[in-house]
C-alpha cells in the first residue's frame, strides 16, 4: 500500500521580519503565502506575536481574505489572541510558547503544567470552529496532556534534533530522532493527529517524512532563507520534493 502523502505548512513569519526592518509594504508576506500556495503548498501558517515583531493584525485578515488554503495560526494561550482567532476564525490554531526576549519559539508547550487554563482555551477555540493543535515536545506526558485538554492535533517541536544534525553530533541526533519516533506512535495511537516542525531543512524534512504518523510539516525559517538565493517559488518546490522522496522511503531501512 502506497505511503499517505505528507502536507506541507509555509510559515511566512519571516518576510514580515524584512518588510518590518524598513517600514512600508514590501515584501507583502500575503503575496509570499500567494506564491507558496501556487508552488504547492498546502496551507500556510503564521505567528501573531505578543509584540507584533513580524506578522501583524492585518496581515491575519488579509491572508484570511485573500488564500485558497487553510490558515494555520501559531499564538500563545492569552485572552487576546484567543479573541482574535475566534474573530478571523482561521482554519487551524497552534497554541505555543511565547516570551518576548526569545529569537523564535525555544521549546514546546508545557501542556502537562497547565492543564486547566489551556483546556479552556482550546473549549474556546474550538467553538469557534478552529482546529487546535499544541506545539509539545515529543514526551509522553506532554502528549498525555494534550489529549486531556481535548486539544485533537500536535505538532512534534523538532528543534533540538535539527541541531544536533546541523552539529553533526551523530549520537544525539539519532536519540532525537528516535524520540520523535516513539512520540509520533504514542501520538497517533492516542487518536491524535501528528504534525512537525521547527528548523527543518531539505535533509531533515526528507527524513522526518519517511514517519508514517506524521501527516504535515510546518517550516518557514529556511525556506525564507532560501528563497533569497533561489526564489520562493522554487525553494517550496524542493522542499516538496524532499518531503515526497522521504514519504516512498517510509518501510525501508534508513
Amino acid at each position: 500500500m502506497p505511503a499517505s502523502p505528507i502536507r506541507l505548512g509555509v510559515n511566512i513569519d519571516h518576510v514580515a521580519t524584512v518588510r518590518n526592518a524598513r517600514g512600508g509594504p514590501h515584501p507583502d508576506p500575503v503575496k509570499a503565502a500567494e506564491i507558496a500556495i501556487a508552488a504547492g503548498a498546502d496551507g500556510i501558517t503564521a505567528h501573531l506575536r505578543e509584540d507584533r515583531r513580524h506578522i501583524v493584525d492585518d496581515d491575519i485578515t488579509r491572508l484570511k481574505d485573500r488564500i485558497e488554503k487553510p490558515l494555520n495560526l501559531e499564538m500563545a494561550a492569552t485572552d487576546e489572541m484567543v479573541e482574535i482567532a475566534c474573530k478571523v476564525r482561521p482554519h487551524a490554531a497552534c497554541l505555543v510558547p511565547e516570551r518576548r526576549q526569545e529569537r523564535t519559539t525555544e521549546g514546546g508547550l508545557d501542556a502537562a503544567a497547565q492543564q486547566a487554563a489551556l483546556r479552556d482555551v482550546v473549549g474556546r477555540l474550538a467553538e469557534a470552529g478552529i482546529r487546535v493543535s499544541l506545539f509539545i515536545a515529543a514526551d509522553p506526558a506532554q502528549i498525555e496532556a494534550a489529549r486531556e485538554v481535548g486539544a485533537p492535533v500536535i505538532e512534534l517541536h523538532t528543534g533540538t534534533w535539527c541541531e544536533a544534525v546541523a552539529k553533526g553530533d551523530i549520537g544525539a541526533g539519532t536519540t532525537e530522532f528516535d524520540r520523535l519516533a516513539r512520540g509520533a506512535v504514542l501520538a497517533a495511537n492516542a487518536g491524535l493527529e501528528v504534525h512537525a516542525g521547527h528548523g527543518l531543512d531539505y535533509v531533515t524534512a526528507q527524513r522526518i517524512a519517511t514517519l508514517a504518523e506524521i501527516v504535515e510539516l510546518n517550516i518557514g525559517h529556511f525556506l525564507i532563507g532560501a528563497a533569497i538565493f533561489d526564489g520562493l517559488g522554487a525553494a517550496v518546490r524542493k522542499m516538496r520534493t524532499a518531503m515526497d522522496r522521504g514519504r516512498k522511503k517510509i518501510g525501508t531501512a534508513p
